[in-house]
């Protein structure tokens, strides 16, 4: 079954603020094998003219799950997650992320579009501080295998 155009457009704003902290940081950073000193010592961060631990580029796709109300995870879409497939994702930083950063994320389905049997769905995301510095965009593309509407 076709995905509901009807969602392109949508934004869906996180209802309470993204708290980056060290201790998530540091997991992270462990989690994908990066030792780099900005990402575990709070010294080394500061000397590097940063108020806190930096987190790595990658760092925001923990900002994304749980309470945020993605267009996506509206049944009203219908949008399978048995069918989907992880596409792509990229993130833009205007300024590095820190231990102490409080976020806003705002989500947006920006669009969905055959290719071929399959919908490409395209999701963007904005990080602002709690005082609307914006610290990053990020783009999300998920594959719903199987579901495009047939060709006439």
């Amino acid at each position: 079954m076709p995905l509901n155009q009807d969602f392109v457009g949508r934004s869906f704003v996180s209802p309470v603020p993204f708290q980056v902290g060290r201790e998530q940081i540091r997991q992270f950073a462990q989690a994908i094998g990066d030792d780099n000193p900005l990402y575990h010592d709070v010294e080394a961060a500061k000397a590097a003219g940063h108020p806190d631990l930096v987190a790595p580029p990658t760092f925001l796709i923990t900002a994304i799950p749980g309470a945020l109300g993605l267009p996506t995870d509206d049944p009203a879409l219908g949008l399978d997650y048995a069918l989907v497939v992880h596409g792509e994702q990229r993130f833009a930083l205007r300024r590095p992320v820190v231990a102490g950063d409080e976020l806003i994320t705002t989500s947006t389905l920006t669009s969905i579009r055959a290719v071929g049997r399959n919908e490409v769905l395209v999701t963007t995301y904005r990080y602002d501080t709690t005082s609307g510095e914006e610290v990053a965009v990020g783009t999300c593309t998920l594959v719903s295998r199987g579901t495009a509407p047939p060709r006439a």
